[in-house]
């Protein structure tokens, strides 16, 4: 009984990304579909999803950068002050990862190694 309680807790105060992290492999199968639709795929439920997907990866990144910084480590990655990075790029860069590994990629970590590539920490 005590375990299933924990369990519920757990679940109910998990954040709701962290229980439904996409894959980098789920993100390029919705995307190529969506590129071949071409401008209706603005007005489509997956696009929202997708843009919504890196907008949460990129908050928590840059979260975790900050606090990496407060803590005295060394962050993943040292953007400028006003850091860009387009769709061309972010789907460049998930097209790389090797196939085999783009089902065990969550997006998150996709998008810290382009970070961590496009905007490398002075040593």
């Amino acid at each position: 009984m005590k375990n299933k309680l924990l369990l519920t807790a757990l679940l109910v105060l998990a954040p709701a990304t962290a229980l439904h992290a996409m894959t980098v492999g789920t993100f390029l199968e919705k995307a190529d579909a969506l590129q071949k639709r071409g401008v209706t795929a603005l007005f489509s439920a997956d696009f929202r999803l997708l843009k919504s997907e890196v907008k949460g990866a990129s908050e928590a990144l840059r979260s975790e950068r900050l606090a990496a910084q407060r803590a005295g480590r060394r962050a993943a990655y040292c953007p400028p002050d006003r850091p860009s990075l387009n769709s061309d790029e972010i789907l460049a860069y998930f097209r790389s990862i090797p196939a085999p590994q783009r089902n065990r990629t969550e997006v998150r970590d996709a998008l810290r190694g382009l970070l961590a590539r496009k905007y490398p920490c002075a040593s």
